[in-house]
This record gives C-alpha cells, sequence and structure tokens, in this order.
C-alpha cells in the first residue's frame, strides 16, 4: 500500500508533469467505488483545468478549476501510471487525459482504489501537520498498543504498517508498548520520529523517481522488511502480527507497559 511518502511524491509529480492543463477525457472503467455515476463525474471535470495535486493523509487531491476536488485512495494495490497512447494500461479505474496528449492513469488489479468527488473535509490532523501536543495529549488517554494508533486514521492520517515500525525503531519504542505508559520524553521523541522518519523518505523517493510516476519504494527501509534479517547496526530483527499486520522490530526497542 502506497503510503505518506509516496503519495508525497506522487503529488509532485503530479503537478510537475500535468499542473495547468486541461483535462480533455476522462476515461471512466471501473464505476463502483464512484460516489457519483460516472457521467456526473465527468461533466464535473472534463475541460477543467488541473490547478494543483496535493496529498492528505492517504489520499491524493487533484484540484480542478470551478472549484471541483477529486480525491483518489490508493487502497491496498492501487497505483497511478502515465498512459502511452499505444498501449492502454492494464487495469484501469480512471484514465485522464490532458490537451497535448498527456495522460496518466488509476490502475487496480483489485478494482478497489476510489475515486470521491468532492469529499467531504477532514478534521483529523495529518501526521505531518500535527501539534505536539495534540500527539502527547492522544498517547495520555489511549490503552491502545502504540503501533496499532500511530496507523489509526481516526487519529492521525497518512501513517500505515511499514512506517509505524520505521517511526518506532528510530524512536527507540516497541510496537507493543502501550500508548499511555510512553513517558514525556519519549512521547516527545517519538513525536520528532515521526517527522525525521517521514521527510526523509519523501526526499529519497523524489530522489529516486525523478519526474516519473514509479510504484513504492522500500529499499532505504530499517526493519520493516521481510528479506532483512538484522539492521545496518547488526540487531537482529524480529516479526509479530500486530492487528493482523506484520510488524518488524528489535529487542532494544524499550517496552512500556
Amino acid at each position: 500500500m502506497a503510503e505518506l511518502p509516496d503519495l508525497t511524491v506522487f503529488a509532485q509529480t503530479l503537478n510537475k508533469r500535468f499542473k495547468g492543463k486541461v483535462l480533455e477525457t476522462l476515461e471512466v472503467s471501473v464505476a463502483k467505488k464512484l460516489n457519483v455515476t460516472p457521467k456526473e463525474l465527468k461533466k464535473s471535470l472534463e475541460g477543467r483545468e488541473l490547478l494543483k495535486v496535493e496529498r492528505s493523509g492517504k489520499t491524493l487531491q487533484l484540484f480542478f478549476s470551478g472549484s471541483q476536488v477529486l480525491g483518489l485512495h490508493l487502497m491496498l494495490r492501487g497505483a497511478l501510471e502515465l498512459i502511452d497512447q499505444d498501449e492502454p494500461p492494464r487495469f484501469q479505474v480512471l484514465g485522464f487525459h490532458f490537451e497535448g496528449g498527456d495522460a496518466f492513469a488509476l490502475v487496480d488489479l483489485q478494482k478497489q482504489a476510489t475515486p470521491t468527488l468532492n469529499p467531504e473535509p477532514v478534521t483529523v490532523p495529518d501526521a505531518l501537520d500535527m501539534e505536539q501536543d495534540y500527539f502527547l495529549n492522544l498517547l495520555a488517554k489511549k490503552k491502545t498498543i502504540i503501533k496499532t494508533l500511530l496507523m489509526d486514521q481516526h487519529v492521525i492520517r497518512g501513517i500505515g504498517n511499514s512506517y509505524g515500525d520505521e517511526i518506532l525503531y528510530h524512536a527507540g519504542i516497541s510496537p507493543l508498548s502501550i500508548a499511555k505508559m510512553i513517558p514525556e520524553k519519549q512521547g516527545k521523541k517519538l513525536f520528532q520520529s515521526i517527522g525525521f522518519v517521514l521527510k526523509k523518505a519523501i526526499k529519497q523517493i523524489a530522489e529516486e523517481n525523478g519526474d516519473e510516476l514509479r510504484g513504492e519504494l522500500r529499499d532505504f527501509m530499517q526493519v520493516h522488511s521481510a528479506k532483512l534479517k538484522e539492521t545496518e547496526k547488526g540487531e537482529e530483527i524480529f516479526s509479530e502480527k500486530i492487528g493482523g499486520r506484520m510488524s518488524y522490530f528489535v529487542k532494544g526497542q524499550e517496552i512500556f507497559k
């Protein structure tokens, strides 16, 4: 699943390649997840200029002229692909064709990627926008396992399974810790780790991808990889399912219970 860093770079790439261009044709190949009819979606977006693309939590927000916004949630297997006019992409959900011939597609083998026209505003803070006080107050009142809490999109938007592990490893906190048992000092360190790990990943992915719409990049992960047996420091990496998702950690990460 594409997570916050990947989606941030996807937004940057779409802005570089498509911002300021007029959407000539919108192909709706899979309509089952739409919140409007295909006809309504096409009428709302075709002929409008793409003003900007932003990431919000785990979604991409495409802002068009006329105050029209299209939210794209890639779900588990969704992706974005540049369209080769001679060879349409497989598993297309939506195809965006702009004046001048440039185009990209939302694709998904499982057909679960979700486009939403004019999504409702969300008040839950994004992982890169939340205040430290908000985060510390959240920890203080939650009996939830910290890994589960970091991934809860109802309280913090954007962090998924992979980066949850990376953030906790950077902070030196076990994913099995209880949120409210984490001391304030370690809570502040965890907050700082969220920003550090996510921003570093955004930079690494952007450098690797350039102007291309490439898939998720995970080669730089410190602990979250089934292929890794130990960290760069020589620490043995262990794995355990937490909330149905495989988590990776080392014994040196302190547990608070």
